[in-house]
């Protein structure tokens, strides 16, 4: 179905998915970019540079810094699509993180005046990570049902809100370097094993919800909240994707309790890792779980 739409379904590289799962359903994806010690790389999802590399020279010491692509670059990466005789749907990381949604509007405008018997739709996800992702995979298998552009375009946007994302961090060093802890607050917290608990609310933006000691209790609030929140409850029949940075046996545990409370899941429960831009801000030693529910309202 992929291969003979009309429409072109795109997104950024936070989507935190492969590049392969990507390419097999058929959407293609515009780089953000990140620095390393001041050297320039292309956020890739891992191709240039693998997660676990940029992770453990992270914990080595090493600075990071992240960039978006510009207008300009959205330009360049629309325009051949367009020449192929395609509309787009374009889902971007939310406008709560990153000025990207902007960045593809103002290419959108510009390009729609050059092509004006072209579609570009631009929708603000309000997600980020494998959520986002999760969000991107859902319309490749709405697209490949027939939905036509229109309708998928509508689809996305009455749902975006129903994805949920839930993160916990079991290392406060980014927090403290980044200065979205204090010094002496995150000692504090490094000392008594305080996780940080947060979820995406309804702008978008990442906010602390609880500080909760130890990851075991971390990862059982994190299924709490699949229990309270999912579609259906336990009867969940839909996709659940985890993240991860250099703490894949911690996921693994969490995806472990997923599955047995939540016996009708579509399919086993994906694990990947957190990508160079999410994980800039980041850092290792956090995971991060997504699934379909009710409609994010707070």
């Amino acid at each position: 179905m992929a291969d003979t739409c009309t429409y072109q379904i795109t997104c950024c590289s936070t989507a935190d998915l492969t590049p392969a799962l990507l390419a097999s359903r058929g959407i293609r994806f515009a780089n953000f970019h990140f620095e390393l010690d001041g050297v320039r790389y292309v956020d890739d999802m891992g191709q240039t540079m693998p997660a676990g590399e940029l992770f453990r020279r992270m914990e080595n010491g090493a600075s990071t810094k992240t960039s978006m692509p510009s207008a300009g670059e959205m330009i360049e990466f629309f325009e051949p699509i367009l020449q192929e005789g395609k509309d787009i749907l374009h889902v971007s990381l939310s406008s709560g993180l990153s000025g990207v949604y902007t960045s593809a509007c103002v290419a959108r405008d510009e390009l729609m005046e050059k092509y004006p018997e072209r579609t570009i739709y631009v929708v603000d996800s309000l997600g980020a990570s494998s959520g986002y992702g999760l969000i991107m995979v859902t319309l490749a298998d709405r697209r490949d049902e027939g939905m036509s552009l229109d309708e998928l375009h509508d689809w996305a946007e009455r749902n975006k809100l129903r994805m949920h994302h839930w993160f916990f961090s079991m290392d406060l060093t980014f927090y403290i370097r980044g200065g979205r802890i204090s010094k002496s607050a995150g000692i504090v917290g490094q000392l008594l094993n305080i996780c940080p608990f947060l979820n995406m609310d309804n702008l978008g933006h990442l906010v602390p919800r609880e500080k909760l000691r130890g990851k075991k209790r971390a990862m059982a609030r994190a299924l709490e909240m699949m229990k309270l929140h999912a579609e259906n409850g336990t009867e969940y029949a839909g996709r659940c994707y985890l993240c991860q940075s250099l703490c894949e046996e911690d996921a693994r545990t969490l995806a472990d309790s997923i599955t047995a409370a939540f016996p009708k899941l579509n399919g086993p429960v994906e694990i990947f890792p957190i990508g160079a831009t999410i994980g800039s801000h980041t850092g290792p030693g956090t995971i991060s779980l997504f699934f379909w529910g009710d409609e994010r309202v707070d």
